[in-house]
């Protein structure tokens, strides 16, 4: 079974879910758990822009941090990658697993249209496809009364 966890996160609400998903999966194997996070930038003309402050990107990784140990998960650490650009994201998340020597990969797809992912492909698909241990991807939770079909 699985033994050595890495969790891929973001700042949206979805990293509730796939920490709770992969905090489960840990405590039921005794795995260890690697939160990473990506704190990525954008290029516009000659400049470089960080889409996220470094303290809320570190706050994303020690409140993920501090869910797994309060699921009970005993061997939980955490990362912040800098200096990535959008493009660049993916490759980092799998450079990430291969450093913790992952046995599997957990993330949250982000849904969008098919139009939109054809100009900005999702980082959860760049991972799968090029990813050489197990990727689970774990869908955002939907709300009561959405209105959304399953």
């Amino acid at each position: 079974m699985y033994q050595r966890i890495l969790v891929a996160v973001d700042s949206s609400p979805s990293r509730q879910t796939v920490l709770r998903t992969a905090g489960d999966m840990a405590r039921l194997t005794g795995a260890a758990v690697h939160v990473v996070h990506v704190l990525a930038s954008t290029v516009a003309f000659d400049t470089v822009m960080d889409l996220e402050e470094d303290s809320a990107a570190g706050a994303v990784v020690d409140e993920a941090v501090a869910t797994l140990r309060g699921m009970g998960v005993e061997e939980a650490d955490g990362e912040l990658v800098r200096d990535v650009t959008t493009q660049e994201v993916a490759r980092a998340i799998s450079a990430a697993a291969e450093q913790f020597k992952a046995d599997l990969l957990v993330l949250s797809p982000h849904h969008r249209g098919s139009f939109a992912a054809l100009f900005n492909p999702r980082v959860s698909d760049a991972v799968a496809h090029t990813s050489r241990i197990a990727v689970l991807l774990v869908p955002e939770e939907r709300a009561e009364g959405d209105g959304s079909a399953a």
